[in-house]
């Protein structure tokens, strides 16, 4: 069984976890939409990430809807003492699968008691407000109505810490100016590198980056110069494209997704996987690969 590093962590306000976690989205069914092909297997791979030392693991109530959080809570609870579950709201899901807003007050609010009922929880570690201005990437516009309702529920003791998703650096600001924002999740890899300033930023304050889609986005010859290095390094692309963003930051957290435990020994694996100079410039390069 493959297992985590137990001293690289960092910290989500008071709560401390390793740096190398799981994201719950693909234990949904295709599309992120209705139950899983194999709920069995679903099952497995949450137990098995659990007992690979993995102690975050990301999802939210609009993964199903309502699919992700009930697996959770069927295979996991009673949860272990140092389990952080993060969790999303701020869409929700239409009849044909779509991805829409659900930014009003009483959709938030409803959202975050739907995390609570579904996880079997009475607070939430931590809960990202998805910003959905536009569902395929960051747009600007304000977020304080939405976050002060975010503000109203931690302070009612419903969640613990808040965190930001699908951002622009001006709303995070914002953010930080309403509430004390403890991570903030966007895409990020070696070929979408947009944020890399903000990282940094982001590292500087002690808050904690979570990129998504660590695979997604690359043309053909960033594909290529990714599956060369893994080829040298007897590795998988994707275990190659993991190590390179532990290397990129200490503040950066991973949450790679899937729903094979075999996938997920291989992902884990990514941890111990060594970068040699050589292969941190080529995949350094892949950005600027036209």
């Amino acid at each position: 069984m493959s297992s985590i590093d137990q001293s690289d962590t960092f910290t989500l306000g008071s709560l401390s976890v390793k740096r190398f976690g799981y994201g719950a989205m693909q234990l949904a069914g295709p599309g992120v939409f209705g139950p899983p092909r194999d709920r069995d297997a679903a099952l497995a791979v949450l137990r098995e990430a659990v007992a690979s030392g993995v102690d975050h693991i990301d999802t939210s109530d609009f993964y199903g809807p309502h699919v992700t959080n009930l697996l959770i809570r069927e295979a996991l609870a009673p949860y272990l003492d140092d389990l952080v579950i993060v969790t999303k709201i701020g869409a929700r899901r239409g009849a044909d699968g779509s991805w829409l807003p659900a930014f009003s007050a009483k959709e938030l609010t409803q959202a975050v008691h739907d995390n609570l009922n579904n996880l079997g929880l009475d607070v939430l570690d931590v809960v990202n407000l998805r910003v959905m201005f536009d569902t395929h990437g960051p747009a600007e516009g304000s977020i304080e109505a939405q976050l002060t309702v975010l503000a109203e529920l931690q302070r009612q003791g419903l969640v613990r810490h808040i965190g930001l998703s699908n951002v622009t650096s001006a709303q995070i600001a914002e953010g930080r100016r309403i509430a004390e924002i403890v991570c903030v999740q966007n895409q990020y890899n070696l070929a979408h590198r947009g944020d890399d300033a903000l990282i940094d930023k982001l590292g500087r304050d002690g808050i904690a980056y979570v990129p998504f889609f660590p695979l997604g986005g690359f043309n053909p010859l960033q594909w290529s110069t990714l599956s060369d290095v893994a080829a040298r390094l007897g590795a998988t692309p994707m275990q190659v494209a993991l190590a390179w963003l532990l290397r990129r930051a200490p503040n950066i957290l991973l949450i790679p997704g899937t729903s094979s435990v075999q996938h997920l020994r291989e992902n884990l694996a990514a941890a111990d996987l060594a970068l040699p100079e050589d292969a941190l410039e080529e995949l350094d390069g892949v950005a600027m690969a036209a």
